[in-house]
Order: structure tokens, then sequence, then C-alpha cells
């Protein structure tokens, strides 16, 4: 029986992407269940955010199906995925730089079509307190954190059930870090969010995950508890030594 018929609320199956010749992804599946946090973690270039992004859609699986919530949505185009119930925020944050916070917020809550929004908003800024005090700023003037606490809240904006995060630590100072991470965790705790979250900082990532997965070449070459992978030697030696933890 697949994952998808378990009742995942996503399930990837033996996925292979690939950018013209170039194969990012070879074979990869894993599932992520309701109200659980699950990491990602590998290096630059082991196909992370093609993941992440064939969830999305685009590109589109070469094989293999990407399953949400039981329904078999690989090929469809992105913003049909994104009604869903899912909601990315991609690396890199690519918030809008030239709206204001509000608009960028407003630009989340697009996907309802603006509804719940005060309700919403006020939920995010209670979240990420600092964005309150920054409404009517715009977006690239913020500061690194405050941009990537905006990449979020914009994407919580869609109500979602399942939250993708990717590199939501890239660059950030450990303190922002460390608040970054706490706002995900208490998000799941008291909502029951479902997070997929693809994360270079293994340390923290494996820390705040129920489950993980390692990445490697575009092949999963290992899985288990965050706890268990946290003290596995070769995540150690790969991702934690050298000052990195």
């Amino acid at each position: 029986m697949s994952a998808a018929a378990n009742g995942a609320m996503l399930a990837v199956e033996d996925v292979t992407t690939a950018y013209g010749a170039i194969v990012a992804l070879r074979g990869v599946s894993l599932t992520v269940g309701h109200g659980e946090i699950v990491t990602l973690i590998g290096a630059n270039g082991a196909g992370k955010s093609t993941l992440m992004m064939t969830i999305c859609g685009s590109p589109a699986p070469r094989e293999g199906r990407v399953v949400l919530e039981g329904r078999d949505i690989t090929g469809w185009p992105t913003h049909l995925i994104m009604r869903q119930g899912l909601a990315h925020a991609p690396e890199g944050r690519r918030i809008f730089p030239r709206m204001t916070v509000l608009e960028n917020l407003r630009m989340g809550a697009e996907v309802l079509n603006g509804a719940h929004f005060d309700q919403d908003l006020e939920k995010v800024c209670a979240l990420f307190p600092r964005l309150k005090e920054r409404l009517g700023q715009r977006g690239g003037t913020l500061s690194g954190g405050e941009q990537q606490m905006l990449a979020i809240a914009r994407a919580l904006m869609s109500r979602p059930r399942l939250l993708l995060l990717d590199e939501p630590s890239l660059g950030l100072a450990p303190m922002v870090v460390r608040q970054i991470f706490a706002a995900i965790r208490d998000l799941n705790r008291e909502t029951g969010l479902t997070v997929l979250l693809v994360e270079q900082n293994a340390y923290h990532a494996l820390r705040l995950a129920h489950r993980g997965y390692v990445l490697v070449n575009g092949r999963i070459t290992m899985t288990g508890t965050g706890a268990e992978l946290l003290a596995r030697p070769e995540v150690r030696a790969a991702y934690l030594e050298g000052g990195r933890a």
C-alpha cells in the first residue's frame, strides 16, 4: 500500500526531476503526516530546493508522483496547487520589496480572495510582533530577519494546512534564527500546522522536527526521527562538526 493510501498529508513517491539532461532528484520518496514537522537536510546542490519546487508543480517530475491529502497533484499548475491548502516560503525570501509589509500580507491573503484578512493579520502580527511595528514600511527596507518573518507571515495568510519552508535560517543572525524556529514550533503545537522544512542548519532543524530525511546528490540516504538522526555519527560528521552546531 502506498504512503498516500495510508493517509499521509503529503506523499512524494519515487520522484525523478531533471533540468534538461541534468537529473536533480533520483527516485525520491518521503511522507509528511498530518501535524508533523518533517525536515530535509543536505548540502548545497543536494536537490532540496528542487524537491520543494517539484511539490509546488514547477518543475514537474519526470517520473513518480506527488500526492496531497490523497489527491494526485502531479503535473498540476502551481496556482491550482496553492489553492489546495499548501503554502511555500521559498529560499531567498522573495518578498515584494517595493510593497509595504501590509501590502505583502495582502498578497498572501489573495489565495482566499482576502477572506478573514483582519483576523489573520492579527495572528501573524502576534506571532511576529516586529512586523506589526512596520506595516507601513516597504519590504525591501527591512532587515534580513524581518524579511524572513514577512515571507513566513505572507505564506500563513493563505491559511495553509501544509507549509513548505525553504532555508528559513539562511544568512540570519543566531538570535533571529532561534526566534524563527520558535515561531515554527509554536505554530505546530498550537494550531497543528504541518510543516516540511528544508534547512542547512541541521542542528536546529533536527531538534525541531519530529522526523527527518537526508538528501545526498538527489537521493534520500537516511531517514529517522530528529533525535535519531542527530545521534548518527555520519550525520554529525557531515553536518554538525566544525562549529556548525
